[in-house]
Order: structure tokens, then C-alpha cells, then sequence
């Protein structure tokens, strides 16, 4: 599926027929992944061409896609994004800042060649890849419009990101997916980096202006305004290093959750509770010019989409006191930076400002909504709780045996409620929920539990955001449907095999995760488990098809694709990635 036509005439002739098959695609939304690829299927079978080309035919396709919007936007809200393998592998001067290859001017490289180019049109130019900085970029503000050189992998990740979200894109795939001296069209990248202005006949519904109405949320004067601090003090960026020694004792736990909340994060959720309010309101914000329509939200709905994150950032503090994490949003977690009592009482204090957000907008939103909502809450906290609660007692039994649909329920006690939470909120605030609310709650379900073993199979990659090493959950001892699936599959000895290794501490942990890692292949429980990714993944789309509103079964269908993003590449102890991602603010760029 990613194979790249080495022919430049077949290069050629692809690229021609997808563009002409885009003028002829319906530009008012997004083409989904199943569209495109059933759409580069039939085009590479017209032109006889080997299905192995769908991938990289699926980005000409999207290339031309957005072509004329991408032209529309002007240089200055352009971001070019460029990747590092297209430097020389030995000799590059080069080297790597937090927010990607620090490459000037050698000449030594194309790099050089298209940054200048790029720069001198009013481009905003980046040295890195993977999709979470070009999305920190995109949510602050900074630029309209991506256009990328890069290998299938790192594209392919893109289009869930970006493309699915209806934001203007183009790219030009490398001529190899190896990270060494790789070769590109460089014709095509200077086509692609001067792509005339003009004005679209035709505009895509976006989710940008909601992903970025989700995120300005947090922005601390207006996190300040909608979430008045009853303390009043400083913040404690202002402190100058002083920590909390420079604050009133009766400020200190406001100004811990004010700053944990404005930290970081994807804000999934409040967009969530914000764009399905919207879909139930007429889908304005999703327009293209629909930025003033999102900031014009009423601030009862602002409040109440912040509400769902501090619910989840608390989840997010004690999670950590109980697993003894680390490492959160590029910094030490709070029990870490505080000790644990000074942690767990600023997650208490997230806990009541969540409720406190929505109970005081019962004029706003009328007395029964307050209360439909402020119910979902409850309910949805006292779930996780309860599905927290059985991984707690799980992992400190002697008896770590554990059957997969054992696994599955506790999933579906503590991931999807945060999901339902989201989705209900938004629709009450739009009005009554009858005609939905079981199929939503149905669709949280499915979509929580797909996620959250998703979330296991990530934890044998690890990442540079939450993560830092592979394969945490299993040392730490914690149920997942990975271990579940594992003791299933193995026989009797290589049960007891995998029982030990959980409890031995003797042994080094690498060599521990590696006997782990071998098991788990041998028990194919790597393949079983995006088997049911697979499973719920189709339950979630069969009920999002149950929803009338057509706004809101596209939103749906939508987060299926990018909330299940499923990781690039085979399981494996992660190593130390060249990719660069932002963990905290984003950067200025100039």
C-alpha cells in the first residue's frame, strides 16, 4: 500500500488523472480515508497501474483536492513543513532545536534551496516532522494552509490530522520511506511552494475554527475570564521561580489547577462538547468563515466544554499519583513537583471548579439543562472511578491472571465516560436529547474502548509527550486487554513465564519487556488487539449512522478517524525518535 512508482512518467501520469478527477469531486466537505482510497483503487485500475500505489496516490489525490483553497491562502499564513533526511547524512552542520532542524543557508542540501524559496515568498518554514507540531501550529493561530515534503509514513499519520479536519493541504511525497539520503521531485516541491493566489470556486467545511475555539479556552486571560479566580493572586508563570512560596497560602491551589489546566494538551474532549453543539445548531463554526461564529459561542457553553476538561485533567493528577508517572505535558507531574497531598488536593479542587462551571448557569441555560448535565457528570465520575478502582485492585492482587472481556469492562468504565460526557453535554446544550442520546452513548462506548487499546498498543512504541519508554503498563502492572490476550494464547508454562516476569524485580527491565514483547508475538496478541480496534471501530460507525442530524453523523464518523489513530509502524521497544514534537506551548514563529 506504500509502494512509490519509481517511473517518473508513471509519477506523472498518476498525478495527471487524480488531478482531473478532483475538479470533479464535491468540494463542500472533506473526502474521508475510505473515500480516497476507493477513489485512488478505481483511478490506478483505469490506468493499469499496481494497488501498492494507493498510498502515495491517496496524497496526489488530496494534493489536488485542496489545490485551489491552498492557493487562496496567502504566503504569510502558509507553513511549509520540510523534512530533516533530505540533509546529507554525513557532514550536515546542521542541528536540532526543540522545534526542529536549525538548517541555514549552506547550501549543501535542497533544504536550503526550498527554505529560501519558501521564506522569501513570506512562507513560515519548519525542519521536522510527525503531525502534533504542525497541529500545535495550525490550533495557535499561526497559519491557514500546510504544505509538506515527506515520506508516506509521516503522511499517511497527516491525514488524519489535518486533512480529515478540513484544513487546506498539499504535499509531495519523498521518493523513498528510508530517513537517509533520500531524493525528492524538486520540481514538484517548487510547483508546490509557488502555487499561485486565487480565489476558490468552492470552500470545505473545516473543524479548525473549532479545534482552535477548544484550545483558546485554556489561554490564560481567557481561562481567567471564563473561570474568574476567586483568590485573585498571581499567576505562577509570574512568579519569576519563586514556586509557591511567593503565593498567598490560600491562593496556592487555584494557581496549581489554573496552570495545570492552560499547560497543554490536545483539548479533545471541550471540542468535543463544542462541535456537537454546533452540528445540533446549524454547523456554523464549520464553515470557512466560521472563526467568529465559534468565538461568539455563548460563554454557558464555553464554560460547560471547560467544564469536561477539568474533569479530565483531575483524572489526569490522580492517575499519576497512583501509577507514580513522571512525566506529563514536557514537565514533572504535580505529585512530583509538590508531593503527593499538595497534588491530590489540587485535583479535588479541578473536581469542584468543573461542577462549579456549569452550576452557576442555570440562568443561562434554564434549570433542567444544568441539571441533565451536572447528572451526566456525576455519572460519568463515578464510573471512572469505579473503572479506576478495579485496575487498582487488579494491580496491587497477587493473582495477576485476567480474562480479555474482564479488560473490556474496565475500559468501558474508565475511558468512554469521558467521551459520553463530551457528546452528551454538547447535545443538551443544544437542546433536548431524545432522538439521540442512546445511540451517542452507544458510540462513546465503542469509540472509548477502541481508544484505550489503542492506547495499550502505543504504550509498546512509547512517545516523547507522556511516555518515555516502551511498554510501562506491563512493569507497572496494570490490566490491559494486551496481558488478558496473552494469557489466553499461551500455553500453561509460558503462562506462569509471563507471571513471573510482571513480578520480578531482579531481573533488568529491558530484558524483562524484551521476553515480554517475544511472548506477546508469539500469543499474536498484537494482531488479535487491532482485530478489536477493528470490531469496535465498526460498532462506533454503525451507530453514528443511526444519527439524523447529517452535521452530527459527519462529526462522528470524523472522530472515528482521528481519535483511533492507530500507530505507525511494527510493535516494537521504542527507540529514540528523529521526529520532533512540541510537548507544552507552541513556538513563536517569525
Amino acid at each position: 500500500m506504500k509502494q512509490i512508482p519509481l517511473d517518473r512518467a508513471v509519477r506523472e501520469r498518476i498525478r495527471s488523472e487524480c488531478r482531473r478527477i478532483a475538479g470533479q469531486l464535491d468540494k463542500s466537505h472533506p473526502l474521508s480515508k475510505d473515500e480516497m482510497e476507493r477513489v485512488t483503487r478505481s483511478a490506478l485500475r483505469e490506468l493499469g497501474q499496481p494497488e501498492g500505489y494507493v498510498g502515495w496516490t491517496m496524497v496526489a489525490l488530496a494534493s489536488e483536492f485542496w489545490r485551489d483553497q491552498v492557493a487562496a491562502v496567502p504566503p504569510a499564513r502558509r507553513l511549509l513543513l520540510l523534512p530533516h533526511c533530505l540533509r546529507p547524512a554525513d557532514g550536515c552542520p546542521a542541528e536540532y532545536s526543540e522545534f526542529g532542524l536549525d538548517c541555514g543557508p549552506c547550501g549543501a542540501c535542497s533544504i536550503a534551496d526550498f527554505r529560501t524559496t519558501a521564506e522569501r515568498l513570506g512562507y513560515r518554514v519548519i525542519v521536522a516532522e510527525g503531525s502534533p507540531i504542525v497541529m500545535k501550529i495550525l490550533v495557535g493561530g499561526y497559519v491557514d494552509a500546510i504544505l509538506g515534503v515527506a515520506c508516506l509514513n509521516v503522511l499517511e499519520k497527516a491525514i488524519d490530522k489535518i486533512l480529515l479536519a478540513g484544513i487546506p493541504c498539499m504535499a509531495v511525497p519523498l521518493l523513498s520511506n528510508d530517513c537517509k539520503n533520500t531524493s525528492v521531485d524538486m520540481d514538484w516541491v517548487d510547483e508546490l511552494i509557488r502555487v499561485r493566489r486565487h480565489e476558490p470556486v468552492r470552500q470545505t467545511t473545516t473543524y479548525m475554527h473549532l479545534l482552535r475555539a477548544a484550545a483558546r479556552l485554556f489561554e490564560p486571560d481567557e481561562l481567567d475570564r471564563l473561570a474568574v479566580r476567586q483568590r485573585g493572586g498571581p499567576r505562577l508563570s509570574e512568579l519569576n521561580g519563586q514556586g509557591l512560596a511567593g503565593l498567598e497560602p490560600l491562593a496556592a491551589t487555584e494557581a496549581i489547577a489554573h496552570d495545570f489546566l492552560a499547560q497543554g494538551g490536545k483539548y479533545a474532549r471541550p471540542f468535543i462538547t463544542l462541535a456537537v453543539y454546533d452540528a445540533l445548531t446549524g454547523g456554523g463554526a464549520t464553515a470557512p468563515n466560521g472563526a467568529a461564529h465559534a468565538a461568539g459561542f455563548p460563554d454557558a457553553v464555553k464554560r460547560t466544554a471547560m467544564s469536561i476538561e477539568t474533569f479530565h485533567k483531575a483524572s489526569l493528577v490522580h492517575d499519576d499519583i497512583e501509577d507514580d508517572d513522571g512525566f506529563r505535558y514536557g514537565r514533572e507531574t504535580l505529585h512530583r513537583q509538590y508531593g503527593i497531598p499538595t497534588a491530590l488536593n489540587a485535583g479535588d479542587y479541578l473536581i469542584g471548579m468543573g461542577y462549579r462551571l456549569v452550576s452557576r448557569e442555570a440562568k443561562q441555560l434554564g434549570p433542567e439543562t444544568v441539571v441533565d448535565i451536572l447528572d451526566c457528570l456525576a455519572r460519568a465520575h463515578t464510573r471512572l472511578s469505579e473503572g479506576q478502582g478495579a485496575e487498582l485492585v487488579w494491580r496491587d492482587a497477587r493473582d495477576k491472571r485476567l480474562k480479555p472481556i474482564d479488560a473490556l469492562a474496565i475500559y468501558a468504565l474508565k475511558t468512554a465516560p469521558a467521551f459520553e460526557a463530551a457528546l452528551y453535554c454538547g447535545a443538551r446544550l443544544a437542546g433536548p436529547v431524545e432522538d439521540f442520546g442512546e445511540p451517542l452513548r452507544q458510540f462513546a462506548r465503542h469509540l472509548g474502548v477502541a481508544f484505550q487499546i489503542l492506547n495499550d498498543l502505543n504504550d509498546w512504541h512509547g512517545d516523547s509527550y507522556n511516555k518515555l519508554s516502551a511498554g510501562g503498563d506491563t512493569l507497572g502492572g496494570r490490566p490491559t486487554v494486551l496481558w488478558a490476550l496473552a494469557l489466553e494464547g499461551l500455553s500453561h508454562s509460558e503462562q506462569e513465564e509471563l507471571l513471573d516476569l510482571v513480578n520480578e524485580d531482579r531481573q533488568p527491565g529491558a530484558d524483562r519487556l524484551e521476553r515480554t514483547r517475544q511472548l506477546y508475538q508469539q500469543a499474536g496478541v498484537f494482531e488479535k488487539a487491532y482485530a478489536l480496534v477493528d470490531k469496535y471501530q465498526e460498532r462506533a460507525a454503525a451507530f453514528a449512522d443511526t444519527v439524523a442530524c447529517a452535521e452530527l453523523r459527519r462529526l462522528l464518523h470524523y472522530l472515528i478517524e482521528t481519535v483511533l489513530e492507530h500507530p505507525a509502524g511494527p510493535v516494537a521497544l521504542a527507540e529514540p525518535a528523529m521526529c520532533i514534537e512540541l510537548a507544552g506551548s507552541v513556538p513563536t514563529l517569525t
